[in-house]
C-alpha cells in the first residue's frame, strides 16, 4: 500500500540527498520537492516519520529520508491524478482521519501537561507511602472443577502426599505443570476470595476449598515478607503510563460532558452499521 513504506526498495535509496550543512539549516517550511508545482516540506517529512512503526523509525536516516521524500512524491502525483470531487467513502474518511488526528493531539496535549517531573515524583511518594508496611507472599494452588475434588484433594495432601506432586497430576491451571507455584504476589494481584484465603495462611499450612471464577482452589503458604519498595528510576515508566491513561481519561470525560450532545438514533435499527454499501454511491 502507498501508505506504508515499501522498505525493499526504500533500503536501496541510501545516497544522502542533502549534506550536513544543509540539513543543519533546514526548517519545517523548508521546501524538498515540488510536484506539478505543489511542495513538500521537511515538515510533512517528519510528520511522516513520527506515524511510522518503531522497528521503521530504527532505519539509517538516509535511507529514511529518501524513502519517506520518495512516498510523499508517489502520494502526490497520485492524488493528483484523482479527477473530479471526492466521493462520498472518501469525503466522509478524510473527515473521520481529521477528527481522529486532532482528537489524538488534544489528548497528547493533556497527556504532556499532566505528565511532569513534579506529578511523577507526587505520584511515587504516595505509591510509597500507600505501600509502607505492604506483604508479598509466595504460594502454590491446586485447581480443581469442584468443591469435591478439592475436599478429596486435601484429603490426599493430609495423608502425607506432597503438594508439587499432586498439583503436576490433578491441577488445571497454568501454575500445574510447575507444582502449583505462583511466586511472589502482592496485594491487589490476585482475585480476592484467593487473596484473602492467602493472607489466613500461615507458613506451609494449606487453605479449606477457595472459590473462585476459575474453579476451586487448595491453596498453600510458602513464604511471605516485606514488600520491596521499587526506586523512583525504575517505577518511572509505569508512574509515567498511569498518569498518561488517567490523563486522557479525565480530558475525554471533561470535554465530553462539557460538549453539547444530542443524539438522534431513536428511530435507527442498529442493524444498518454494516450496510457499508450506503456510502458507496
Amino acid at each position: 500500500m502507498i501508505r506504508t513504506l515499501t522498505f525493499a526498495a526504500l533500503a536501496l535509496a541510501s545516497t544522502a540527498m542533502v549534506s550536513p550543512a544543509a540539513a543543519q539549516e533546514a526548517n519545517a517550511d523548508t521546501v524538498v520537492a515540488t510536484v506539478n508545482g505543489t511542495e513538500i516540506t521537511l515538515g510533512h517529512m517528519l510528520a511522516l516519520r513520527q506515524r511510522l512503526p518503531q522497528q521503521y523509525q530504527q532505519l539509517p536516516d538516509d535511507v529514511l529520508f529518501n524513502g519517506i521524500l520518495d512516498q510523499l512524491i508517489q502520494q502526490t502525483a497520485l492524488a493528483q491524478s484523482l479527477s473530479g470531487e471526492p466521493d462520498k467513502r472518501l469525503e466522509l474518511t478524510l473527515e473521520n482521519e481529521t477528527r481522529a488526528l486532532k482528537a489524538d493531539a488534544a489528548l497528547r496535549a493533556a497527556v504532556d501537561e499532566a505528565v511532569s517531573e513534579d506529578a511523577l515524583r507526587a505520584a511515587y511518594d504516595k505509591s510509597v507511602a500507600e505501600a509502607e508496611g505492604a506483604v508479598e507472599w509466595n504460594a502454590s494452588h491446586i485447581l480443581v472443577e469442584t468443591e469435591e475434588e478439592a475436599r478429596a484433594v486435601i484429603a490426599e495432601l493430609e495423608g502425607g502426599a506432597d503438594f508439587a506432586t499432586v498439583a503436576k497430576e490433578k491441577s488445571t491451571g497454568p501454575s500445574g505443570p510447575n507444582g502449583g507455584e505462583l511466586g511472589w504476589f502482592g496485594e491487589g494481584q490476585m482475585v480476592p476470595a484467593f487473596e484473602e484465603a492467602v493472607k489466613g495462611l500461615s507458613k506451609g499450612e494449606i487453605s479449606e476449598p477457595v472459590e473462585t471464577q476459575f474453579g476451586w482452589h487448595v491453596v498453600k503458604l510458602n513464604d511471605s515478607r516485606d514488600a520491596e519498595t521499587i526506586s523512583f528510576e525504575d517505577s518511572r515508566e509505569m508512574l509515567t503510563q498511569q498518569l498518561g491513561q488517567d490523563a486522557s481519561a479525565s480530558a475525554i470525560e471533561s470535554v465530553t460532558a462539557a460538549a453539547e450532545v444530542t443524539r438522534s438514533v431513536d428511530e435507527i435499527d442498529p442493524a444498518v452499521i454494516s450496510q457499508t454499501d450506503l456510502i458507496d454511491n
